[in-house]
């Protein structure tokens, strides 16, 4: 519990100093809300006027106690482009990204880790080297480019999978799935080949060590050698890259989303900067760092399942 607590306490500085750097990028850019929203033809006392009504007018500390003050309400202001709640707009475009999120962490734990282990286990054979190989590629290759190949092969060679749109859960749980299969492997592509790289090296290192030798002194499988000793012991740095990874995988939210015309935050983030509306800028970004913070949270806690001494 002490462990726990000592986390979570050191997880809220970071989240106030992301909190004042989003709020101070967006007011030291050059340019004002209030003329945007005001538009090409607005006077100039009609842009004081909603400089007013914004509080864009008061001190810069005043305008972050009241955002802050606001954003634990619940309140993160209005939409300049949409005219709508920016709640209402994450509400709305939560569940394509979560959905996509989910998914791709699990095809990427599903495929990559027991890819990982097989190379491991066969180090130098011909599985070793095409497991490698795609590793190489796979982090090489730009997701948007991953997307269009995949949306060659599967929608319009075989036309098998739906290009574009999404379909919530509510509607139906085999139209969800299928319209997330595609830009789930895009994105999951990267992770797969980074995290099996990376639990190679994790499992080549303990597979020499003298507790696997004993394991199989005592007779038992080979499997239970690889899977029980092995890969748990080799847990923690994987655990680690895929905590580290979470970063790359918001960025390719946003442009696997944008290639797949997925209506999530993603493309929610493109609109708002292209229109350059604030409020929802400041919100999604805030979202996103706050959901790095608690994955990573969540990592640092699962090092006490693989390896009890952390939590000491």
């Amino acid at each position: 519990m002490g462990y726990l607590l000592r986390r979570i306490a050191s997880a809220v500085p970071v989240i106030a100093i992301v909190a004042v750097l989003v709020f101070m990028m967006l007011r030291l850019t050059p340019s004002d809300p209030a003329a945007i929203i005001a538009g090409d033809f607005a006077n100039e006392q009609q842009i004081a006027e909603i400089r007013s009504k914004l509080g864009l007018d008061q001190p810069i500390l005043n305008q972050f106690l009241i955002w802050v003050g606001n954003m634990l309400q619940g309140d993160f202001g209005e939409s300049f482009f949409y005219k709508k709640n920016v709640s209402e707009l994450i509400s709305e475009r939560l569940e394509p990204t979560v959905s996509l999120s989910l998914l791709t962490i699990f095809l990427t734990i599903l495929i990559a880790v027991p890819l990982g282990t097989l190379a491991a286990y066969t180090q130098g054979s011909w599985i070793d080297r095409v497991v490698m190989g795609f590793s190489v590629l796979g982090f090489s290759v730009p997701v948007f480019v991953v997307g269009y190949i995949l949306i060659y092969l599967f929608a319009v060679q075989v036309d098998w999978l739906p290009v574009q749109g999404y379909q919530y859960i509510r509607d139906g749980i085999g139209g969800w799935l299928l319209r997330l299969i595609l830009p789930a492997l895009t994105l999951s592509i990267v992770f797969i080949a980074l995290i099996a790289r990376m639990t190679r090296t994790s499992v080549l290192e303990v597979l020499h060590e003298d507790y696997i030798r004993t394991a199989r002194a005592k007779g038992q499988s080979e499997f239970k050698v690889v899977m029980r000793h092995a890969l748990a012991n080799a847990a923690v740095p994987i655990l680690t890259v895929i905590g580290l990874t979470f970063a790359t995988l918001i960025g390719g939210v946003v442009v696997t989303e944008s290639v797949f015309t997925l209506p999530g935050l993603g493309l929610l983030t493109v609109d708002a900067v292209l229109a350059r509306d604030y409020p929802t800028i400041q919100t999604v970004i805030l979202l996103f760092s706050l959901a790095y913070v608690v994955v990573n949270l969540l990592v640092d806690l699962a090092y006490t399942l693989f390896d009890p001494r952390i939590r000491y």
